[in-house]
């Protein structure tokens, strides 16, 4: 890996990445004016919210004792999730024959003890859902007490594990596309409220093609709004002595199988700076969906099983003890970090984080701020807020927002962090280097279902803030003469690893990826439509 030290010279820096001018470089959406600081003339709550929205902590991806491969209590997860600032999560355990037959009762009823325990923690019953056809999606919605039934009703007709439907053929992907149906018809009928689907690790096998994301998300649009831009198990990547040595971020080390999707490269298998690939490729198949001018947000979650450093351990049991019992026991506290667990995950926001704005502080207002893509995603605290917004004369919008603007307009970007203050569990406070803004043209709906490129996307700016514990940057750039419709995202690191020569996240290392040595974080876009 190349490694660019964040106070190298600017110019020399960006020169080299090709990004010193971006109307040198011939920009394909208008023509671009210097990028700056902020003139502080601007109403910056307005463009950014501040009086609509507040901003929550959450994590969608959370495994407890009621999955067959983890161990925590609910209420463990809720005391983890708050001490490390949670504002929301999801339990999410495996869909699984057991589970549907025995763990979704119970989980409600430690779900609802939670609730009681934890009323500053917005908690939800949710699940992982193994996709017909593909691999795995986190399912959540609000049913009051009819939570568990409804359920138990999509797991025993959708699950691949309970249907027998998980090789990737045209039959099982469209029972994936019937099951996203369902919800949505369920919420017509005022049975369940708000559901959310966000495909989890999309490319950690591979299993999932492009054509059945597109599938998936224009079944019911609103209710599939996504994918894990990053995954969780970003702990499986440290080296020795810090960890196995052996593991892959997310536990990305794999190779095609026989599921896979044959259309997808061998470097889609890794992670790059922690994300997906599809995410951390400018250009790449996120910006592809981006580019037909439909929503389609990211996230980040800890997909918590073990996690590394905590001193609770699963006692042991006889095979076959979860297929008998549908949980395990509560995990046993030994007094002694865990370095080494099965797999190694953190707890929910102890490094990832998804931040929601919300509306209102409820669960209706977490569910409403994620389908409107409010959304941005940090590791390992490189910041304590981003904010994103664009205005064209009186018209503003913020991230997940549609800006719509006449054909001649100009249309400023702003892009504002508060920058860390206090040690992450890395031992040191992280220093965001560099902000990107990404762009590129809405060309409406692919003809090809399986593309996964979008050509015209680059970075059409960086900046370099100066750093100071707790300080906020804020810097704009304006698109002049705007002609056709466009996206533009935002995304930042820590600078400490990248391709060689350029500015883009290098691929993580099996066995020596330390996550606390190359930290990012991305914002969800802003459509610019042009009339």
């Amino acid at each position: 890996m190349n490694s660019e030290k964040p106070g190298v010279d600017r110019r020399g820096f960006l020169k080299r990445a090709g990004l010193v001018s971006a109307a040198a470089a011939g920009a394909p959406l208008a023509a671009t004016a210097p990028a700056e600081a902020l003139d502080f003339d601007l109403d910056l709550g307005r463009l950014f919210g501040r009086d609509r929205y507040q901003w929550l902590v959450g994590d969608h991806h959370i495994h407890t004792q009621y999955s067959y491969d983890a161990m925590y209590t609910v209420d463990g997860i809720a005391d983890a999730a708050r001490a490390h600032g949670a504002d929301w999560a999801v339990i999410t355990d495996h869909g699984h024959a057991t589970h549907e037959k025995s763990s979704v009762e119970r989980t409600n009823a430690a779900v609802r003890a939670a609730q009681r325990e934890h009323p500053d923690l917005l908690l939800w019953q949710g699940m992982e859902w193994n996709v017909p056809g593909a691999e795995h999606a986190t399912l959540f919605f609000q049913a009051g007490a009819d939570q568990a039934a409804k359920l138990r009703e999509f797991e025993r007709s959708f699950d691949w594990r309970l249907t027998g439907t998980e090789s990737g053929t045209p039959d099982n992907e469209a029972l994936a596309v019937r099951a996203i149906r369902w919800l949505a018809a369920e919420e017509r009928a005022r049975r369940i409220h708000a559901p959310v689907v966000v495909i989890n690790h999309p490319l950690r096998n591979g299993r999932i093609a492009p054509h059945e994301i597109r599938a998936l998300r224009d079944a019911a649009p609103g209710i599939v709004i996504g994918m894990e831009g990053a995954p969780g198990a970003q702990a499986d990547g440290f080296p020795k002595p810090l960890g196995s040595g052996g593991g892959a971020r997310g536990g990305y080390g794999n190779s095609p199988g026989s599921n896979s999707w044959p259309g997808f490269p061998e470097s889609a298998y890794r992670t790059y700076g922690g994300f997906d690939w599809s995410t951390a490729t400018v250009g790449g198949l996120w910006d592809s969906l981006l580019a037909e001018g439909k929503p389609w947000w990211i996230t980040s979650n800890s997909d918590s099983h073990y996690n590394r450093g905590d001193t609770h351990v699963r006692p042991g049991v006889p095979d076959g003890y979860y297929d008998e019992h549908g949980n395990y026991p509560d995990p046993i506290d030994t007094g002694v970090p865990q370095t080494l667990p099965p797999y190694a995950d953190f707890a929910p926001a102890e490094f990832s984080r998804t931040v929601v704005g919300v509306t209102r502080r409820s669960h209706e207002g977490v569910l409403e701020g994620l389908r409107a893509g409010r959304v941005w995603v940090v590791h390992g605290g490189l910041a304590q807020e981003l904010e994103f917004g664009a205005h064209s004369g009186w018209s503003s919008a913020t991230m997940g927002g549609r800006l719509r603007v006449r054909r001649g307009d100009d249309v400023t970007v702003v892009v504002s962090a508060k920058l860390a203050a206090r040690p992450n569990g890395g031992g040191a406070i992280p220093r965001l280097a560099r902000l990107d803004l990404v762009s590129g043209p809405v060309t409406g709906p692919a003809a090809d279902r399986d593309t996964q490129t979008a050509p015209g996307t680059r970075v059409v700016r960086s900046f370099e803030p100066r750093w100071a514990p707790g300080r906020r940057v804020v810097f704009r750039h304006t698109f002049r003469d705007v002609r056709e419709p466009f996206f533009v995202r935002a995304r930042g690191t820590d600078g400490r690893e990248h391709v060689p020569g350029g500015i883009e996240p290098s691929a993580d290392v099996i066995g020596r990826s330390n996550p606390f040595e190359d930290l990012w974080l991305y914002g969800n876009p802003i459509f610019v439509d042009v009339r």
